[in-house]
């Protein structure tokens, strides 16, 4: 028994390694929920992005995808489950949205610890 556990050992060891981390999880889900990575309108940290500049009437407008970091979970949530006008949908699970969330305000703990 001790030598078929020394066996298995090593492979599940192994096997562990393979799997990525809940942040590299929520960070490759934010670059490609869905085929159009979040990014491309919410900028690298969910700061907004202007997306395109265009005229108008003769009047110079930009396009912004909104600020995304700065909102609550449920406010999150909800916009992610409803139609908006440039905005696609993803059908995206609870748990993907908790991911999403969470890698937008991973730093948030960090700047709350620095801060006591």
């Amino acid at each position: 028994m001790k030598y078929l556990l020394f066996l298995i050992l090593p492979i599940l060891v192994w096997a562990s390694s393979d799997f990525i981390s809940p942040q590299e999880y929520a960070a490759q889900l934010y670059k490609n929920p869905r085929g159009i990575g979040c990014q491309h309108c919410h900028g690298e940290n969910g700061n907004g992005k202007i997306i395109a500049k265009y005229k108008h009437k003769n009047i110079e407008k930009e396009f912004i995808g909104a600020k995304i970091n700065n909102i609550s979970y449920s406010e999150f949530h909800r916009a992610l489950n409803r139609r908006k006008k440039a905005m696609p949908r993803y059908f995206l699970t609870d748990k993907e949205v908790q991911a999403l969330y969470l890698h937008l305000h991973k730093n948030d703990k960090a700047k709350k610890k620095n801060a006591k």
